[in-house]
């Protein structure tokens, strides 16, 4: 028992070594591929990617971002307690399912760990969300979900997404493309941002409608400058 305890312990800590460094190095190097990617690309779908910095893509994809699924990512700590609470009351009454995550643990998800796994996963996702607002910051947690985010089947970031759906790249997108785009993030296989129809076309047409919120209330305030 002694000799398994001390491979558990030394597993723990080779774990804890292995995130911290590759959250160090994330923090300034594209992550190259994620596990969702590698998903895709066993299945035959491809892999179509190109990252673009947070400086070049347009304000409005952020703000969109923002508005629809995240409002308060410049204010919490990577966890907004109030959203949780939302979602867990509506989801126990039986309407939409939503699970109340932020643009932090969805990063941290897309970035370093499997879509699904239940609470074990769940519970890897809210350490690496520590590590990445203590160690990233939000612009760069914002960079890299704009550029990890599945915004289609085998299309990956906004820059990909907005040359797949508009024929342009992220540099400049009008509120309503970066709306629709928005749109697209929580069901990416089964929504597109081209000739949007039904809850898709309803939902990007109203986070079109708070980018201008954002901007005006000043919630995409940790990202300028």
């Amino acid at each position: 028992m002694r000799r398994v305890f001390g491979w558990i312990i030394k597993g723990v800590l080779a774990f804890v070594v292995l995130s911290l460094v590759m959250v160090g190095v994330y923090r300034f190097v594209p992550p190259p591929i994620t596990l969702t990617m590698l998903g895709d690309a066993v299945a035959g779908h491809g892999i179509d990617k190109s990252w673009m910095p947070l400086s070049r893509i347009d304000p409005n994809m952020a703000r969109a971002a923002i508005a629809g699924e995240d409002s308060r990512f410049c204010t919490h700590n990577g966890f907004d307690v109030h959203a949780i609470e939302t979602a867990f009351a509506r989801n126990a009454r039986g309407g939409r399912i939503r699970g109340g995550s932020t643009i932090s643990q969805q990063t941290a998800k897309n970035v370093f760990l499997i879509q699904g796994g239940g609470y074990p996963r769940k519970a890897l996702e809210a350490y690496f969300t520590l590590l990445i607002e203590t160690i990233w910051g939000k612009r760069r947690i914002m960079e890299v979900y704009l550029n990890v985010a599945e915004t289609g089947i085998g299309t990956y970031g906004v820059n990909a997404g907005a040359q797949r759906y508009f024929g342009h790249d992220a540099s400049h997108m009008t509120p309503s493309e970066a709306g629709r785009m928005a749109a697209v993030f929580p069901q990416p296989k089964k929504r597109a941002a081209i000739a949007p129809s039904g809850f898709t076309r309803r939902h990007g047409n109203a986070i079109t409608r708070r980018v201008g919120v954002v901007r005006n209330d000043g919630l995409d305030s940790c990202l300028r400058g």
